[in-house]
């Protein structure tokens, strides 16, 4: 007997619901969108790379076999060496000038302000190869130098010949060069640090040293890191330029075999380059660890190292394929 219209049936009557085949499942799934131009380029990248690499290794113009001689050669590790020290006495003391000539910018003394100004814009403006002659030929303006009342007698003074020697005149130009370049990187960080910051260590009556030192320095470190490493970086590479004032640096000591063995002129540039590329490659290195230190508080996450970005794609490696398999 039929049921009337508008009657209503019980759940218990009611006939159970068809389940779908579990392949019209599995056909339902959500595939990713394809890019075809992504795979098109990447292959393209990567025959570009292997011709890249094949001439690279294959070429007889490179003389790998002298470049492995000349790689650990005495001479060159004592270039090494050189230009270590220079790049760090310069650092230092490129970073500490460039704090100071920040700070003067940043006074409220109109002759801090200009005279930090003058000296930025002059250092930036000047290459820094004639800085270095500049300083290698300043004995010929200035034989002594000497310390006292300006217009007034002299207390001591000494033979700037005597005092000038080649790796002085090296760190002394590199570093006033550089400083003008590490002011406005630090200038640059100080102002990102919020203006809340700054009223809210005035507030509690803290001394202005300690409240650069503590409060704000410590936050603008996040902005002024990866720009003075780009800047460090740079520096490595311009330590080259102090072959010109008779200093025997990486760069210098293979050109200077160069000049001994012609026939290696291109494995002792080879040799420069990759010692380079590893001074570089550990800068950056060091670089990524202390942003990753200073951003504690200012994400929620930290960032993945690289041993962690390698173990997450090859575990979302793995599960992909497993899901692929599985359809």
């Amino acid at each position: 007997m039929s049921e009337p219209p508008g009657a209503a049936v019980s759940l218990a009557e009611a006939p159970p619901p068809a389940e779908a085949p579990p392949k019209q499942l599995a056909a339902q799934r959500v595939l990713p969108l394809r890019r075809p131009g992504r795979w098109i380029a990447t292959a393209l990248v990567l025959v570009l790379a292997a011709q890249f690499v094949h001439g690279l290794v294959t070429n007889p113009f490179y003389q790998w076999d002298r470049f492995g001689y000349w790689f650990l050669r005495p001479t060159i590790l004592d270039g090494l060496l050189i230009t270590l020290e220079v790049t760090a006495y310069s650092a230092v003391l490129g970073l500490l000038g460039g704090v100071l000539l920040a700070l003067a910018r940043l006074s409220k003394s109109p002759v801090l302000r200009a005279v930090s100004w003058v000296y930025v814009w002059a250092f930036r403006s000047v290459p820094l190869i004639v800085v270095l002659l500049f300083l290698y030929n300043f004995s010929a303006l200035y034989k002594t130098l000497s310390v006292g009342i300006p217009f007034g007698p002299a207390f001591f003074s000494f033979d700037e010949s005597k005092l000038a020697t080649d790796m002085v005149i090296a760190v002394v130009g590199i570093s006033l060069h550089e400083s003008a370049y590490a002011a406005e990187v630090v200038r640059g960080g100080v102002l990102s640090v919020d203006q809340g910051q700054h009223e809210a260590s005035a507030a509690l009556g803290l001394p202005k040293g300690y409240q650069f030192r503590r409060i704000v320095f410590p936050q603008a470190l996040r902005s002024i890191v990866p720009n003075y490493v780009n800047q460090l970086i740079g520096l490595i590479k311009g330590t080259s330029l102090v072959f010109y004032v008779s200093l025997l640096d990486l760069f210098g000591s293979a050109q200077s075999m160069g000049s001994t063995y012609p026939g290696d002129i291109v494995p002792l540039l080879m040799v420069a380059t990759v010692w380079y590329l590893i001074l570089t490659s550990v800068v950056s290195v060091v670089q990524f660890y202390v942003e990753r230190y200073y951003a504690r508080g200012a994400t929620r996450s930290l960032p993945p190292t690289p041993l962690q970005k390698l173990r997450t794609g090859f575990t979302d490696l793995r599960a992909r394929v497993r899901r692929e398999a599985a359809v």
